[in-house]
């Protein structure tokens, strides 16, 4: 009877808080994702002989600077997200303007000094390789980064112009942090199938400060969060409080595409279950929980449950709760533990 009583009042509950996306999102936070790569190759256009085209096994290099209007693709490997390891692969496409007040000759007359145009793909996995999403990007490279960057944006100026997956709407701006080493040059006519084999430049981090379409958040309902104990799905409140090592269900909205997957719009099923995409953390107090399930709750469009342990050396009195999916942090909440 517990259950069906949940059932039915978070039913009700994520029918209302579709309905209140608007309100919702003008209070989103913004968001800063930290993306490494490495085994990062520069393949140049230096040859025109289509034929030539990654056809050369062995590493290759090229020699001299690019010159203006030339173009090159860079490819590298994703390993981690906000430090935490993931897989994927970043492309990026770039033509030489070599913009400038003063440009020696054969270089661009302009007000800003920016080296080319960019356009960045970053196609992200969690670290057991199963799809979150993508993240694409535009701008202008090297040169001052925009006003109102993350202080480790050291240069480039990119716009976020959207994202697939638990990406889906993304908008923000981006630039590049710290290079441990910059990307190898090579020629076009280098087999990109051999970049891990001939190696690429070590590491390098790009730092996106995004502004989701939706964040996760932790469901409020009855006047507290939609937090309730594993054993009985009683709501968790000063008179039944949490206790440190329990395992609690937090029910949330927000927190992107399941799998096997669902037709947009239509609700989670029960049979098959609907996991969660995304990576899916959860923090009391800022340590990290012991995330047990994440899924879609059965009968909703977007909401969702999460089986989680709170830690055993979780301070007596308000735990702090923070849901993350898809490196994205949701606002606060606060449950009693005794």
């Amino acid at each position: 009877m517990l259950r069906q009583y949940w059932k039915t009042l978070l039913a009700t509950t994520f029918y209302a808080a579709a309905y209140s996306q608007p309100s919702l999102a003008q209070a989103l936070p913004v968001a800063i994702l930290e993306i490494d790569v490495q085994n990062q190759i520069d393949y140049r256009t230096d040859v025109f002989d289509y034929s030539k085209f990654a056809t050369d096994p062995n590493p290759t290099t090229t020699s001299g600077p690019p010159k203006t209007f030339a173009t090159l693709v860079n490819i590298a490997d994703i390993i981690a997200v906000n430090g935490k390891p993931a897989r994927g692969t970043a492309v990026s496409r770039q033509t030489f303007l070599r913009l400038a007040s003063a440009p020696p000759p054969g270089g661009a007359t302009a007000d800003v000094e920016r080296t080319s145009i960019l356009d960045f793909m970053w196609e992200i996995l969690d670290g057991d390789g199963v799809p979150i999403g993508s993240i694409m990007a535009t701008g202008m490279n090297f040169g001052s980064p925009p006003p109102g960057s993350p202080s480790t944006i050291l240069r480039d100026n990119m716009t976020i112009t959207g994202g697939t997956g638990a990406f889906l709407g993304i908008r923000g701006q981006a630039g590049s942090g710290p290079n441990i080493s910059s990307p190898r040059q090579a020629s076009i006519t280098e087999d990109p199938s051999k970049r891990r084999t001939n190696g690429g430049g070590a590491a390098r981090r790009v730092i996106l400060r995004v502004i989701p379409m939706s964040a996760p958040q932790i469901v409020t309902t009855a006047g507290a969060p939609a937090v309730v104990h594993a054993s009985d799905f009683m709501l968790v409140t000063a008179a039944n409080p949490a206790a440190p090592g329990e395992t609690l269900i937090l029910y949330a909205l927000g927190l992107g595409p399941t799998r096997p997957g669902v037709d947009p719009g239509q609700p989670f099923t029960t049979n098959p279950q609907q996991i969660v995409n995304s990576p899916v953390e959860v923090t009391a107090n800022g340590t990290p929980t012991q995330v047990l399930f994440a899924g879609g709750f059965p009968g909703a469009v977007d909401g969702y449950q999460v089986l989680f342990r709170i830690p055993p050396a979780t301070a007596t009195g308000d735990a702090r709760l923070q849901i993350t999916a898809a490196f994205i942090p949701g606002p606060d909440v606060k449950i009693p533990v005794k």
